[in-house]
């Protein structure tokens, strides 16, 4: 049994100048304003737009990302609509097979120190389900079968696609106080690499 903490990755090589230009030149077709267009005017030009709530300009552009977590989270990240997805599969994944280590990998909860209580039972719990689900697998059963018995906790892997507009909406929700703490810890990871690439789309969340 492993237990790791949740990772976040963009997998896009993001050339933020190149992308600021392009929402740039498509935005401002909207007001016909090309020819206020300079070799520093898009990042001005986007930060008004956003503040105007004119944010179907970024629908323009998009980025994708690979998120390990729990499958909790991804059961809310999931509900964003206006995106693509693909993800780890616990019907076709035989996780007692060499090429998984012969073993289940969960998510360590965010909510509970190492060594406390909670943690133990929440370890233990974890234990007794990759044993049975290994036992389950050695008696004959399917991975798909098997797999009914597989907790939230499991670890799995996410690529996520989205326009730009839907990363912005999906963190307002996603880091907000009222959020679940294993999917805020997620969102406030990416939101930071996010911040990284392209500051201006994401600096006012």
């Amino acid at each position: 049994m492993r237990v790791i903490e949740p990772q976040v990755e963009i997998l896009d090589e993001i050339d933020s100048d190149e992308i600021l230009r392009k929402i740039e030149r498509a935005g401002r077709v909207c007001y016909k304003s090309e020819d206020r267009i300079t070799a520093d005017s898009a990042r001005v030009f986007i930060r008004n737009i956003l503040k105007s709530g004119h944010e179907s300009v970024i629908e323009h552009e998009k980025i994708s990302v690979r998120i390990v977590c729990d499958r909790g989270v991804t059961h809310e990240i999931v509900r964003h609509r206006i995106a693509s997805y693909s993800q780890e599969s616990t019907r076709y994944c035989n996780y007692s097979k060499d090429k998984f280590g012969n073993e289940l990998t969960f998510i360590k909860p965010c909510f509970w120190e190492k060594g406390s209580l909670e943690y133990q039972k929440w370890e233990q719990a974890m234990q007794m389900i990759e044993d049975t689900y290994n036992e389950m697998i050695a008696m004959g059963a399917k991975p798909q079968e098997a797999r009914s018995i597989l907790p939230n906790s499991l670890k799995t892997e996410l690529i996520v696609t989205m326009d730009l507009r839907e990363w912005r909406h999906f963190f307002r929700l996603r880091t907000a106080e009222r959020a679940h703490p294993q999917m805020r810890e997620v969102a406030g990871m990416l939101l930071e690499e996010m911040k990284g690439k392209i500051d201006v789309l994401f600096d006012d969340l």
